[in-house]
């Protein structure tokens, strides 16, 4: 089966929770961003890496707002169920953005990237502020992505929601961290409404709730994907 959660942040503890202690082998975990377990390539995180990599069951995770873009882009890139990822080694991969998977026999399509809310205090990197949002290069990909499905998806798999959704989510909850909508947010808003889908999985509002039938916050939980 094939499982969803949200935000790691690098904390190993998450992946001793017993709703994923219950993964068996041949599953797959969906990770909404800021995994966070690619940081500082230390021995400490070189450690971490292998033992998820040999997890029995496979983890994959878009990127978020907290990860290093360079020691990830330094992983290699690999054909992985109809798209493109960066293989970490073992069962463990990073689903490129604008890609098209398909994982027991569902459509899935990641598109990672964000803004942190805390941006504004954190020391400026010049090469962190270009890859957190996406290129151009990358929302065309997306887009040819969509277009070879007709439009059709089951599954969206991203870290930031739709623009309407955020402001929402921010508007309701006032203990909500005030970043502001990005251009990735607007895209995601058009996105949603040139394609269908059953459910679309987002993880930057560190929230579980379902918001209508269509799109759902994750953060600790884990949900089955159907």
């Amino acid at each position: 089966m094939v499982y969803v959660t949200g935000d790691m942040h690098g904390d190993m503890s998450r992946f001793g929770a017993p709703e994923l202690r219950k993964l068996k082998k041949g599953d797959t975990l969906l990770i909404c961003g800021d995994f966070g377990f690619v940081w500082d390539g230390s021995k400490a995180e070189q450690a971490a890496l292998k033992k998820l990599s040999g997890l029995k069951y496979t983890v994959a995770f878009v990127d978020g707002a907290h990860e290093n873009f360079e020691l990830l882009r330094g992983y290699p890139v690999e054909g992985w169920n109809g798209g493109q990822a960066h293989h970490l080694g073992g069962k463990l991969y990073h689903l490129m953005r604008g890609q098209l998977y398909t994982i027991e026999g569902k459509s899935v399509f990641a598109m990672g990237g964000g803004v942190s809310p805390d941006d504004d205090l954190r020391a400026p990197d010049e090469n962190r502020m270009r890859w957190e949002i996406p290129s151009k290069e990358e929302l065309d990909r997306a887009l040819e992505a969509i277009v070879r499905a007709q439009g059709k998806l089951d599954y969206i798999i991203t870290h930031e929601p739709p623009m309407k959704i955020k402001a929402f989510l921010q508007l309701k909850d006032q203990t909500q961290s005030r970043a502001e909508p990005t251009g990735l947010n607007t895209f995601f808003e058009e996105m949603g409404k040139c394609c269908t889908f059953r459910r679309w999985f987002f993880g930057s509002m560190h929230m579980d709730k379902l918001i209508a039938s269509t799109h759902a916050a994750v953060f600790r939980k884990v949900i089955a994907l159907d």
